[in-house]
C-alpha cells in the first residue's frame, strides 16, 4: 500500500501514542506498536559526554537540518538489521514533503558523518532512528536536536524504546500511561520545527550539562 491517503493513516498513530515498525527490510506489512514503557529523552536532562564537548569545543562538527532528508534515512537504515521497510521509507518521505518529518544532519569536513531523523506532531517530536559513521557523531545530532526542540517550544521527545546509549546521553523509561499524559499536553501545543538550513555553531550546544 502507498500514497498519501496511507501514509496519513499511519502518521495518525503516533496521535494515539503508538507508532508503526516493519520486523525486517524485507517485511511487507506494518506492526503497531504499543509497549507499555517508553523511552523518552526529556529536553532539560540532555547529558552531553566529556568526549563529545571535547569535539563541540574544537569544531569538529556542523550541523544542518531538512538538506538531506532521504540520505538520512537512507543511513539510518544502512545496517544488517533494520526495521525500516520500502513502505516506511515512504511514508518518511511523504510525511517529510508534508512538513510533518524533519531529519538533522551532522557534518566533518564537508561529509554527512551523522543524523537523526523524526516525526513532528503539536510539541512531541517522534525520534526514529539515528545513524553515526563518525565517534560521537549521532551525540552530536541529538545534541544539535534537543536545542532545536527547546527554542522551538517543544515539550516530548519519544525515543520509543530506552538503549544504553540513550540512557547515557539521560533518556529514561515512563509508563504508557505517562506518556499518552505527556503525548496529550504536546500535542495541544501549536509548535513548528523551524526552517531547514545550517544550524547554531557547535560551541552553542555546549550550555547542556556534562557528564
Amino acid at each position: 500500500m502507498s500514497g498519501l491517503p496511507f501514509a496519513l493513516r499511519v502518521l495518525s498513530l503516533y496521535a494515539q501514542g503508538t507508532f508503526p515498525m516493519a520486523q525486517s527490510r524485507d517485511d511487507g506489512d506494518l506492526h503497531v506498536i504499543d509497549p507499555k514503557v517508553r523511552g523518552i529523552l526529556p529536553l532539560d536532562g540532555f547529558h552531553i559526554s566529556r568526549s563529545l564537548a571535547r569535539r563541540l569545543r574544537r569544531g569538529e562538527f556542523t550541523a544542518t537540518t531538512d538538506t538531506a532528508f532521504e540520505e538520512v534515512v537512507t543511513l539510518c537504515a544502512d545496517r544488517d538489521e533494520t526495521w525500516i521497510n520500502a513502505t516506511l521509507r515512504e511514508v518518511y518521505t511523504t510525511a517529510h514533503r508534508l512538513g510533518r518529518a524533519h531529519s538533522l544532519e551532522v557534518w566533518q569536513d564537508g561529509r554527512l558523518v551523522g543524523g537523526t531523523f523524526g516525526i513532528s506532531q503539536g510539541g512531541a517530536f517522534f525520534a526514529e532512528s539515528m545513524f553515526s559513521k563518525k565517534t560521537d557523531a549521532s551525540k552530536a545530532a541529538l545534541a544539535w536536536l534537543v536545542q532545536r526542540l527547546t527554542t522551538r517550544g517543544y515539550t516530548l521527545c519519544d525515543t520509543q524504546f530506552l538503549t544504553p546509549h540513550l540512557a547515557s546521553l539521560g533518556g529514561i523509561e515512563i509508563t504508557r500511561t505517562a506518556f499518552r499524559e505527556r503525548l496529550a499536553l504536546a500535542l495541544s501545543l501549536d509548535v513548528s520545527f523551524g526552517p531547514a538550513g545550517r544550524l547554531c555553531p557547535a560551541a552553542s550546544l555546549l550550555g547542556q550539562p556534562t557528564r
